[in-house]
């Protein structure tokens, strides 16, 4: 399946008060971004268009976890982190992991709360 095709669950759903966004690649629909700091700056641009989807925003995130197929893309990914949330940030957790779909480096998983 190509990173164009149609996924079978829902980019960002709203329950209980929160919104939980689904993993989110660093994809665009001509392939996977490489490159580490440019495949974090896309998961994130994919979590930001996932949030929008149900009317919310990356300042109503509560927890972050980020999938690396690295473990050393951890500093690249707490500078992003912090780059993107003020104090008090989101609660968040980092995992390293052996492949990812497609091939990237990185996903990132969302909690939010709904507006």
């Amino acid at each position: 399946m190509s990173g164009t095709e149609a996924h079978p669950y829902s980019d960002a759903v709203v329950a209980g008060g929160l919104v939980f966004v689904s993993g989110s690649l660093a994809l665009r629909p001509d392939g996977v971004v490489g490159g580490r700091a440019e495949a974090l700056a896309e998961a994130m641009e994919t979590v930001r268009r996932r949030l929008a989807t149900v009317n919310a925003r990356i300042e109503d995130v509560i927890k972050a976890t980020y999938y690396l197929t690295d473990i050393t893309l951890r500093d690249e990914a707490n500078a992003q982190f912090c780059e993107v949330w003020t104090a008090p940030r989101p609660a968040r957790t980092v995992v390293e992991v052996a492949d990812l779909p497609y091939g990237s480096v990185v996903e990132i998983d969302i909690v939010a709360l709904a507006r």
